[in-house]
């Protein structure tokens, strides 16, 4: 009984531990948004801009991901870098 009382305990202890590590897990935008440039840039993509806004901010572009947990977007547009200046929220003119 004090074997299974203890099996119980430390299961426990690991759900409580990976929902808490869950909910506390935000991907930061600005890491986010590389990862999917770079994503971009492997398939030859050019000429986008990758945009973060709030979440319901979103308008016509495209979203491409989720990022702050949940509280922000990251926003594709199709050739809006091309008449554009390089910034920091736009890649690949």
């Amino acid at each position: 009984m004090k074997k299974l009382a203890a099996v119980v305990a430390v299961l426990g202890m690991s759900v409580c531990a990976a929902g808490q590590a869950a909910q506390t897990a935000r991907k930061p935008c600005e890491d986010l948004k590389a990862e999917i440039a770079k994503k971009l840039d492997d398939k030859g993509v050019t000429g986008y801009t990758l945009d973060i806004v709030d979440k319901g901010k979103e308008g016509d572009a495209k979203v491409v991901g989720s990022c702050d947990g949940g509280t922000k977007s990251i926003l594709y547009t199709r050739g809006a870098a091309a008449s554009a200046p390089k910034s920091a929220e736009t890649k690949k003119p």
